[in-house]
């Protein structure tokens, strides 16, 4: 490998993706976009059980949600004072399903999906890629290890964008509260190293 090839995969940025803990709502299975619900003791102590996992590495950027569960499971992490707001974290917003469990939703359409159906005063899938896409561009101009503190959904596209240019590759990524992902890269292609992985709570 020559030298300019070993700096480029040196500056390659290693992208760390932590779902916030446990709110009332990811516990019912409510769509949580933009209500500012806070976490549960329980996702109290979720994100306190990440932060032997992130002590151990150094992080050069630290990103946040502004929404209070995610800025909350960052603190609580050990992450908070590094943390910088990013709003192009904030959850997809879901419009007219806002706080509705899809069973509900599927009993008066039974086809509907978040990811195929239309989000009347929400987000079109197209719209929410386009918000990824233009995180990853921040991201890739990043070198250094980087953490993001997210929620479900939009971790789950910007996975699948960062495979695959492609947000619907989400629906494939299952993503646990207060889990650790990391994408990265395999030589020059942007590639999936973990994904989904929980810690057992000190």
């Amino acid at each position: 490998m020559n030298a300019t090839a070993t700096e480029n995969h040196v500056n390659q940025p290693e992208i760390w993706l932590i779902r916030h803990g446990e709110t009332e709502w990811s516990r019912s299975g409510q769509h949580t976009g933009r209500t500012d619900i806070p976490l549960t003791d329980h996702g109290r102590a979720q994100a306190r059980s990440l932060r032997p996992v992130l002590a151990a590495q150094p992080f050069d950027l630290v990103l946040c949600s502004p929404m209070s569960r995610a800025r909350d499971t960052c603190a609580e992490a050990g992450l908070g004072a590094q943390a910088e707001e990013e709003p192009r974290l904030s959850e997809w917003d879901y419009g007219i399903y806002e706080g509705r469990k899809t069973a509900d939703i599927r009993a008066e359409d039974p086809d509907w999906s978040v990811w195929t159906s239309p989000i009347p005063h929400g987000e079109s899938v197209e719209e929410i890629q386009a918000r990824a896409e233009s995180l990853i561009q921040r991201l890739l101009a990043t070198s250094g290890r980087i953490a993001l503190f997210s929620h479900a959904h939009f971790l789950r596209v910007l996975g699948g964008c960062w495979m695959a240019d492609s947000a619907v590759l989400g629906a494939n990524l299952l993503l646990d509260t207060a889990s650790v992902s990391v994408l990265g890269f395999d030589r020059e292609t942007r590639a999936l190293k973990q994904w989904n992985v929980r810690y057992p709570q000190s």
